[in-house]
Parts: structure tokens; C-alpha cells; sequence
């Protein structure tokens, strides 16, 4: 990137706070490691009374049934997922474009499964990754992290917020940026959230937010800094992030009651993404996203103002809580289709135009897949990849000098297969 932002200190530190949940409960550390002991991807925990012992003989059982219960977490997952998928057939009836878009997304992920293997295996037993930690009371209020193998002081922390057209987004879509970045010292919590038809666009930047709360005010228990947090978004997870952190910067300068605060976020990474509804609802619908159920997950068109960041600006009340904003740096492929790179040139007019601290990073030629899957896939250098981590290092001089001395990526998926995935992709 020609010059990276020096993103500005947080106004107030982040404290570790209590769970969400009813009872009191404190996370019970490993004795040989500063890190957290998990149970079936959440934290081992016992309660202020103490009634549960913490003596190896409880722990040995507990890692014991963690495959059990992986197992009936998965099914359960399955299961949701599933029904959902029947639901949402029911909304999308027969149609041409869908159908096709549906063939052409078959053969694309074809010709990528060697890289989905690959990252797969390492999702499901790699032993830096703590799976599905709940961070709130819904369905799919579960969370996955990515933790460096180096244990030496916090760690800068990405929240990552997951993309999939606000109907198949998943937290595990993040596993590939998620191990890329921890190689590099960096812990990523990859949010899962309700899709529709399971919830609209409400209980979507309601389920973010709630997300990166949890990670405000319990990161450090995993071996985060708290005061060093960057957000993160891809394609409808870059819509649903900004507004998270949009309705959050309001909330603030109201003065309402919050469980977490903007200057916590040191910087907003928006990748691919779409910030006015209003220019995007035709766009959509004809590329196979049809009127009728954008309009549904976005809860009509009058709905459009309050969940398009980039028309709220001009809302006076919001444009002065936009102050209150980290520095944001919208990323985009100039061959995006899926979701025009005009919707983060004109975001980032929206900020600057009410004081807001924005940079518009544009990849010449990238389309809305090349920037997040096939040139990570690809392996070697990755612009996208440096730009992101060089302003995570950017006021930490001997993670830059690391960065510098990186052995290039290893390849997952042969050149052939990445070129004729990039012919037949279909966003």
C-alpha cells in the first residue's frame, strides 16, 4: 500500500469484563500455559462457589469427551444448516439465474477443493484453533480463533466478519485469512452470525456487534491485547461490520448504554464490500439475488437508509458521531462485478466528507474472489495480505522486521485450476 495509516490510540482501555452469561464464572488457565484451557471450543470454566474441582482427574475426562462432543456440535450444525437451506428454496422458487449461479458455483469450488482440503484439515485438528466459542445467546453465536503458535506477549487481534451474500456466510470462510494471519503473530476471531432466512439484516449487524464485544472484553484471556483490536469485513460482512460500527459511533455520541466502545477498534478493514442498498438492490437482482429477497433480508426498502452506511453520513446526527470512527480503509478489486469498487469509492467520499479518517486501496484487474481466495490459494506474495498486516505492525518495529524475512506462502491449489476457477466463478 503507497502509504499505510497511523492509526491513532485507543481514548480508553479495554477491560476484560465478565461473560455475558447469567451466572459469574472465571476462565480456568492452563498450569503449564498462559493461554486458555477449552472445552469443545469454549472455555473450560468452573464457578465463583468452586464446587467444580480443578484437579487433573476432571480435566483428563473433560478431554476425553471433547471429540464426543465435537461430533454432536457438528451434527447439530448440520442439522441447522440444512433446514435452513430447505427454507431458503422456498424463497428462491425456480429460477435461470440462480440456477446457473448455483452450477457455476458447483465447478468452482470443484476445481478449488484441493486448497478446501488442505485448509480444512487444518480447521478441524490443528490445536491453534479453538472452534464455535459462544459469545452470545442465539443460534449461531459462536466465534472461531485463531491463535499464533508463539506464546510471548498480547497479540493484535482481527475480528473478521465473514461475507456469503447474507445468506451463506460462515465462520469457517475465514479459516484460510484466519491461519495466514496468525503465522504472522496475529490472533483472528472469525464471527459466525444468523444468515437469512434464520434472521434479517437487524439481528446480523445485532450478532456482529454482540461479537465484537465478546472479543473487547474477553480477548486477553486467550492472549490478546485489547487495545490493539483491528475489525475486519468481507463483501456482506464488510456491509454488516460498517454497520455495526456505524450504529455503535451513534449509540456513543448519545450517550447510550454500550458494552463496547469505537476507540477499542484501532482501524476498519472493508473488503469487497457494498455500503448503499439503494444503488445495489438492481445490481443484485440481476446477477441472480432477486428483488424480492433482497428487499426480505434487508427488511424492505425503507429499511435501506438506516443499514446503508454510506447514506447515513448525511444524516447530521450521524455525520458528527462519524468522529468518533477509527481510521477506515476500504479494499477493492477494480474487476469486482459481484459488487462494484465504485461502492467503496463513494463510502470513502461519505467519510472524508464528514471528517472521518478513510483511504480507498484499489487492485487493479482483481475480481470479488481473486483478492480473498485465489491469490491466498495461490501462495508467494500477496499485496492485499501485506497491505493488511503492515498496518497491524505498523508501530511495532520488530514484527516488521519478521514480516520482512516471511518465507513466501506455500501454494494449495495449482496455477491451471486457479485460472479456470477465476473463468467460471460466479461472483
Amino acid at each position: 500500500m503507497h502509504s499505510p495509516l497511523q492509526t491513532r490510540q485507543p481514548e480508553q482501555r479495554c477491560r476484560p469484563m465478565t461473560s455475558t452469561v447469567s451466572e459469574i464464572e472465571e476462565v480456568i488457565p492452563d498450569e503449564d500455559s498462559d493461554r486458555t484451557t477449552l472445552l469443545n471450543g469454549e472455555p473450560l470454566r468452573r464457578r465463583v462457589s468452586g464446587k467444580l474441582p480443578v484437579d487433573e482427574g476432571p480435566r483428563r475426562i473433560f478431554r476425553q469427551q471433547s471429540f464426543g462432543r465435537d461430533i454432536g456440535h457438528a451434527a447439530a450444525e448440520t442439522y441447522l444448516i440444512t433446514g435452513l437451506s430447505f427454507k431458503l428454496l422456498r424463497y428462491l422458487g425456480v429460477g435461470y439465474r440462480w440456477m446457473t449461479k448455483l452450477l457455476a458455483l458447483t465447478c468452482y469450488a470443484m476445481l478449488l477443493m484441493p486448497g478446501f482440503l488442505r485448509v480444512a484439515y487444518s480447521y478441524f485438528f490443528s490445536k491453534q484453533i479453538r472452534r464455535s466459542i459462544v459469545y452470545g445467546d442465539q443460534p449461531r453465536n459462536r466465534l472461531d480463533l485463531y491463535l499464533p503458535s508463539n506464546n510471548d506477549g498480547l497479540k493484535p487481534v482481527v475480528v473478521f466478519v465473514t461475507g456469503g451474500a447474507w445468506i451463506i456466510g460462515y465462520k469457517a470462510w475465514g479459516s484460510l485469512l484466519g491461519m495466514q494471519l496468525a503465522e504472522r503473530d496475529i490472533i483472528v476471531a472469525c464471527l459466525d452470525y444468523r444468515n437469512f432466512p434464520q434472521g434479517t439484516i437487524s439481528d446480523m449487524v445485532t450478532d456482529a456487534s454482540q461479537g465484537i464485544s465478546f472479543v473487547c472484553n474477553h480477548i486477553s484471556a486467550f492472549g490478546g491485547d485489547p487495545n490493539r483490536i483491528y475489525l475486519m469485513g468481507q463483501s456482506a460482512g464488510a456491509h454488516i461490520a460498517a454497520c455495526a460500527l456505524l450504529e455503535q459511533a451513534t449509540k456513543e455520541s448519545k450517550g447510550e448504554s454500550i458494552s463496547w466502545r469505537v476507540s477499542q477498534i484501532k482501524a476498519y478493514f472493508g473488503l469487497s464490500g457494498g455500503y448503499n442498498l439503494y444503488n445495489l438492490v438492481d445490481h443484485f437482482h440481476n446477477r441472480g439475488l432477486y428483488r424480492s429477497i433482497f428487499l426480505s433480508i434487508m427488511e424492505g426498502e425503507e429499511s435501506f437508509k438506516k443499514f446503508s452506511p454510506e447514506v447515513r453520513l448525511k444524516d447530521p446526527i450521524v455525520g458528527k458521531a462519524a468522529s468518533l470512527l477509527p481510521p477506515i480503509i476500504l479494499f477493492h478489486g477494480s474487476s469486482d462485478y459481484s459488487i462494484p469498487c465504485d461502492e467503496s469509492k463513494t463510502f470513502t467520499d461519505a467519510l472524508q466528507a464528514v471528517g472521518a479518517k478513510a483511504e480507498l486501496v484499489l487492485y487493479s484487474g482483481k475480481t470479488h474472489t481473486d483478492l480473498f481466495l485465489q491469490d491466498p490459494l495461490r501462495g508467494g506474495k500477496d499485496e492485499l495480505f501485506d497491505d493488511i498486516v503492515s498496518v497491524i505492525h505498523a508501530e511495532d518495529n520488530d514484527a516488521l522486521t519478521k514480516d520482512s524475512l516471511a518465507p513466501p506462502r506455500k501454494r494449495l491449489v495449482p496455477e491451471l485450476l486457479l485460472k479456470l476457477a477465476r473463468e467460471v466463478s460466479p461472483f
